[in-house]
């Protein structure tokens, strides 16, 4: 393998940064080469693939259409998810989203809430979100869900999400509440599109109503834009 080629590679790998590797197989000699989803991949015979590989994290071979086989070494970062807000659906969720092989942070700065006797095992940040989530490195490997219902401690993060271009973003709330934060991110500044991408009201429409199941509704969606693409969920 390309020295260069390793080093890139494994610097992706650390950090954050999804890459595929494709090497021939059956055309010893044959360059490698590493491609990222930002590619642009028009005109690739391998597009779809490789978008595949992106969203499902598998490595594999494939086959040219020439008819030679290459084997995708897929590295991208173990899914993550953000909740803001300390509340009994992110009880519910944080358990759930780690056995679906979630990494999960919860934040909400108020510490009667924010306590590792609610959220045994995991992480909790009894911070403000703005003064956090730098720390959190959002990016499109990681799903933020706002379940507060305060726009003081879910604003800021619903919009940092959406600029970081994170594959789910979900704020829980009903249709009046939703079109109150539609004014309010508008007004901050994000654009119409970005603010379509947002899952509100929360959650697969199974009509979910305790905290659990509300949970289960919202892990269902995470994980549908997960693999299926981020605009399934919107």
């Amino acid at each position: 393998m390309d020295i260069d080629l390793l080093s890139r590679f494994n610097a992706a790998r650390t950090g954050r940064r999804p890459a595929i590797l494709i090497t021939p197989l059956d055309a010893p000699g044959s360059p490698q080469r590493l491609v990222g989803p930002s590619d642009d991949m028009t005109g690739d015979p391998l597009a779809d693939d490789i978008a595949r590989r992106f969203r499902s994290g598998k490595s594999g071979i494939v086959e040219h259409p020439d008819g030679t086989q290459l084997f995708l070494t897929v590295s991208v970062p173990p899914p993550r998810l953000v909740l803001i807000g300390a509340v009994h659906i992110s009880q519910a969720l944080v358990p759930m989203a780690q056995i679906a092989g979630f990494d999960v942070v919860v934040i909400d700065p108020r510490t009667a809430f924010a306590t590792p006797e609610r959220f045994p095992g995991g992480t909790v940040l009894a911070e403000w979100p703005d003064d956090v989530l730098g720390e959190v490195a959002l990016d499109p490997y990681t799903a933020v869900a706002a379940l507060t219902h305060d726009p003081k401690i879910d604003d800021a993060p619903l919009r940092a999400a959406l600029a970081a271009g994170c594959f789910y973003v979900g704020a829980l709330g009903s249709r009046k509440t939703h079109g109150k934060r539609r004014d309010r991110l508008l007004e901050a500044g994000v654009g119409t599109a970005d603010f379509d991408r947002l899952d509100a009201p929360i959650g697969a429409d199974i009509g979910a109503a305790s905290p659990a199941e509300i949970a289960v509704a919202v892990l269902a969606n995470i994980i549908h834009a997960l693999r299926k693409g981020p605009e399934a969920a919107s």
